[in-house]
Order: C-alpha cells, then structure tokens, then sequence
C-alpha cells in the first residue's frame, strides 16, 4: 500500500471516529499553539516510520520525511515539536487497530514474544518503566520489560493483542485474548493447563499444544492427522513474531516515556496489518469445512 492510500485510510477513519473518543486522546484539553499537522497525519508518519526500515525515529523524520515528503506533509513541524504530538496519537491508533483485526475463521495460533525495554545490565539503574515492567524468562535468556501475547488467524491476520508485564504466566492473559474466537487454537507447550484446556472448550474453542516428550508418543495418536499438520504449521505466529521486531521494528531500548514505547508499538502492529504479503496458510473458505470437529 502507498503512502497515499494509507493516509487515506487514516484519514478516512478519524473523520468517522466518534467524538466521545477523541475526548479522551492523551493530551487533550492542553493550551498552546496547534499543531501543523493534522491527527491523520501524525498517524500516517508514526505507521510509515515501521514500514521505511529507520531503525531511530529522529533520523526518520529529519532525514527522510523532512527531505523527501515536505510535499505530501506541508505543515511539517520540527522534530521536537512532533515528539511532543505524538502522545495525542496513542488512543486514536489503539482505536484503529483494533478497527484493523482480521476475522476468526476457525484456525487460530496463539503465541508471546518478549518485549525488552533496556539491557540486562542497566535492569537495576533503568527508571522509565519501574513498577510497569518486571523481568521474564524466555527461550533465549532473561529480559527486563513486557510480553506481547498474539494470536492470529491462518491468513496471518492479528485477531487479538495483550501486553503485560514480562513475568507474567503466557496462559494466565489466554481467557482475555480468546473472547471472540471459536474452533481450533494452537499453542506451544508453555499453553499446556488442564483447567484451560476446559475452559476454552466451554466457549467453542479446543486448545491445541503438542506434548511434553514424555507424553508425546501417547497424546499424538488421539489427534486427528489435519490437527497434527496444522500444529506443525505454528511457526506461522513465530514468523509474525520475527517480522514485527525485525521489519516493523517495535522493540529497541531507547525509550524516554511510557507513552512513546506504547506508540511504537502499535504503530509497529498496525505497519504489519498494512503488509500486502502476511506469512498464511492460505486455505479456501471450502477447506474449513473439511476440519474436524472439536473433540
């Protein structure tokens, strides 16, 4: 998508987003001058900075879009000026994501991925997340910051989102995120829990996780052939994963606010829903039909 037709997008929601909420945008109702800029314009450049592969927003903004789009922004402000907008686009963007998640279809794939805001070794003298952040346990090691629980559906599209703190339990935010699903949910093993599997189930909604090794040889038979192949096809949530930290660009350490960590973020998850080609399984609506019932 064009940088034309995103704006239009943006554009096209904040004129219909209801006034009730724009009353409650952070930084509404403060004096000063206004800005040059419109709300769908902040939003449009603070999306694009994921999609332009900038890894610093400063160099983004002085370096490509006050040099290369002074057309396509004329009421460009400086770039301290912008930093000080960007809060006023934090619910406007929440809103629009979640005016962007796809449909459930039957197919879903449920995973977390670390979100670390400061290096391990600046944990006890790091202050712009303390009482927020907490220090997790991932595959790869330690961290100190969130968890950014996903699930998506089997074209690839975001269909719910939760952030929490890092040392958080990945099934314990499960019943929040599952809400408007139904069918079949695959997980990791870190997904494994008796008391949810029932749970889901009560609400149309298997849980799917591959066993421990010790109970692998057993559990596996009980599973019809297509939900073993689709188990093995999880890797589409951890491929989401990698593109949303390595394209869009929603983790780095540098962050001075709350605020602005929340605004990459979903900026970065709303460049993602804007990606013309998403990782997917690419079944026909007829395929669907063919799943076996929940069991």
């Amino acid at each position: 998508m064009s940088l034309l037709e995103m704006f239009y997008n943006v554009d096209t929601f904040c004129v219909q987003m209801p006034k009730a909420a724009e009353s409650h945008q952070i930084g509404s109702g403060k004096r000063g001058p206004q800005a040059g800029l419109c709300l769908s314009e902040i939003m449009t450049i603070l999306i694009h900075f994921h999609q332009s592969h900038y890894r610093d927003f400063k160099a983004y903004y002085t370096e490509h879009v006050c040099v290369h789009l002074c057309g396509e922004f004329p009421g460009l402000v400086s770039y301290t000026r912008f930093v000080e907008l960007i809060p006023s686009a934090l619910a406007p963007l929440t809103l629009y994501l979640l005016s962007r998640l796809g449909q459930t279809r039957g197919i879903a794939f449920i995973d977390s991925t670390p979100i670390p805001v400061c290096h391990n070794k600046r944990i006890f003298h790091h202050k712009v997340f303390e009482g927020v952040a907490a220090r997790g346990k991932s595959s790869i090691g330690y961290f100190w910051g969130f968890k950014l629980h996903l699930v998506v559906n089997d074209q690839g599209e975001l269909l719910s989102f939760v952030l929490s703190p890092g040392n958080v339990d990945d099934r314990k935010p499960v019943p929040t995120l599952t809400k408007q699903l139904w069918g079949k949910l695959f997980g990791d093993k870190g997904y494994i829990s008796q008391p949810l599997f029932e749970q889901l189930f009560d609400q149309g909604i298997q849980l799917i996780t591959m066993p421990k090794k010790k109970k692998k040889s057993s559990e596996t038979r009980l599973l019809p052939l297509l939900d073993k192949v689709l188990a093995r096809k999880r890797s589409i949530i951890e491929t989401i994963n990698d593109q949303l930290k390595n394209v869009s660009q929603i983790v780095h350490t540098r962050h001075r606010s709350p605020i602005n960590f929340l605004v990459n973020l979903v900026g970065g998850l709303l460049a993602y829903t804007f990606q013309p080609k998403k990782p997917a399984l690419h079944f026909e609506q007829d395929d669907l039909a063919l799943l076996p019932p929940l069991i």
